[in-house]
């Protein structure tokens, strides 16, 4: 199989181009590109073409003519393709690992298991796209029946965060086209390659022109405006930062689009003292450190009951310094780079800004000197509350660890934010982790587990983490609207 934009060794874009609008490859329509680096070394890969609004609404054009066939398609036949998108990822999860490395730069294990993570989503929606059905009631009055009926939403827009770039694709594309949905799709401009191989397995496993348009770009704003102001857009989702999602609602707001938000988190990690502190610790380098902390559901905060701190700090102070750094593909490795040098520059001022008011830097790995945009493992102790490291989102290796000894006081500081995504407990006593968790302000918890994403469950925050849910049942639902039909059919005695 030949991935669209894999070959790594041609400093131009493709021969013909790399949008993929209506089924053809083609350059952009001024011809402009931009730079995709390896965050390892700074090294060029290659230029990309950069869709511009022209593209933008010559996609639009070729999602809409095709929606109408695509909806008629039978729903079985939209489950075949998805179900063979899987098993092709599942086939080339090598050749995906190694480019998500390579744009990317998280560590080899890490990029596997997001191919794994990012191909059950066509295998989930595959089994999901035969289920939207259709309901029949006699009305409760008597007199008519009820038909209530599922249908597609219409075309679909997408913008992508460069850290999942295979994962979160295709958790928005999969259950678009298992609704019937046609799709638009503006990846990240630092991870744009994996997009691409994506659309090209997609039509590999047999997907008709036009129902995925892929526009690799750094002018977003551009395109996206472009998306947001035309009518035919019916669907917008959207994965980043709290303070784009703000600007993108109020686009969409002018056409009453449909929308679901993934937004920023800051999650508390909180180990009571009943807990099992090693698999708490076990926990901890889960939901800290998969995707080198580069996750919106990563821990950002840690409350650890005083009587068992000391053993936990210890204990998690010692695996955050075995924490092996460097490129992704090096033997051993699992802290790659972060993916530039913005972001590094953002941890170092958390981790300087916590210091200077009292925090200790308790243990840190080592990382590689030279090029690439390294940040080695850290762990920070004696946190006060007013450090920014625990009111803003890390996207790092870096764990600022806090103390509580009553359960009301953790809860208000674990509350104590804009942000409501996921949340972790560890405790022994089932009970009270539920009553913790139920009380807990966030979309998604993990009870004495440190990963939680999972395809067949919905995933989503509140309060400024987000609108809506990806992923289970409620994944499909967001791109069916409900038709309700009322049919003059007299019930007979």
């Amino acid at each position: 199989m030949t991935f669209v934009g894999i070959n790594t060794l041609d400093k131009a874009p493709l021969a013909e181009g790399d949008v993929l609008v209506g089924g053809r490859w083609r350059a952009a329509e001024d011809d402009r590109t931009f730079p995709v680096h390896d965050p390892a070394s700074g090294q060029l890969i290659r230029q990309v073409s950069a869709a511009g609004p022209g593209d933008a609404l010559a996609a639009v054009e070729a999602a809409q003519a095709s929606a109408g066939e695509w909806r008629a398609t039978p729903a079985r036949r939209r489950s075949e393709i998805l179900h063979g998108a899987f098993t092709l990822m599942r086939e080339h999860t090598d050749t995906l690992a190694r480019l998500i490395v390579l744009e990317n730069g998280k560590a080899y294990r890490d990029a596997s298991a997001e191919v794994g993570y990012a191909a059950e989503f066509f295998r989930w929606f595959a089994e999901e796209a035969v289920r939207t059905g259709s309901s029949f009631a006699d009305a409760p009055g008597g007199g008519y029946r009820h038909v209530v009926r599922k249908h597609p939403v219409g075309v679909t827009a997408f913008v992508t965060p460069w850290n999942f770039p295979a994962a979160m694709a295709t958790r928005k594309i999969a259950p678009a086209l298992a609704a019937g949905c046609p799709v638009l799709l503006k990846p990240a401009p630092e991870t744009p390659l994996t997009a691409l191989a994506v659309a090209a397995l997609l039509t590999e496993a047999g997907l008709p022109d036009g129902l995925l348009n892929v526009l690799p770009t750094d002018r977003a704003p551009e395109v996206v405006s472009a998306w947001l102001a035309d009518a035919r857009v019916r669907k917008f989702s959207f994965t980043g930062s709290t303070a784009t999602g703000k600007v993108l609602l109020g686009q969409a707001a002018a056409n009453v689009v449909n929308v679901t938000m993934e937004l920023g988190g800051n999650a508390p990690f909180v180990v009571c003292e009943d807990a099992d502190i090693d698999a708490a610790v076990r926990g901890a380098m889960d939901a800290k450190m998969r995707g080198g902390g580069e996750v919106c559901i990563a821990a950002n905060r840690f409350y650890i009951h005083t009587s068992v701190a000391t053993e936990f700090f210890k204990k998690f102070g010692a695996a955050m310094a075995a924490v092996h750094t460097g490129p992704g593909m090096a033997e051993g490795v699992t802290l790659g780079p972060m993916i530039n040098e913005s972001a590094v520059d953002k941890i170092r001022a958390l981790v300087d800004d916590a210091v200077a008011r009292g925090a200790k830097i308790a243990a840190r790995g080592e990382a590689p000197e030279g090029p690439g945009h390294f940040y080695p493992a850290t762990v920070l102790a004696d946190v006060p509350d007013n450090a920014r490291i625990l009111h803003e989102e890390v996207f790092g290796p870096v764990a600022p660890l806090t103390t509580f000894t009553d359960e009301e006081e953790m809860l208000t500081r674990a509350n104590a934010t804009a942000h409501g995504l996921a949340s972790y407990i560890y405790s022994r006593d089932l009970a009270r982790a539920l009553r913790i968790a139920e009380r807990l302000e966030a979309g998604m918890v993990g009870l004495n587990r440190g990963l939680l994403s999972d395809p067949a469950a919905p995933f989503g925050g509140v309060k400024q983490s987000g609108l809506g849910r990806e992923g289970g049942r409620e994944g499909i639902e967001a791109f069916l609207e409900t038709q309700y039909i009322a049919v003059d059919w007299p019930t007979t005695g």
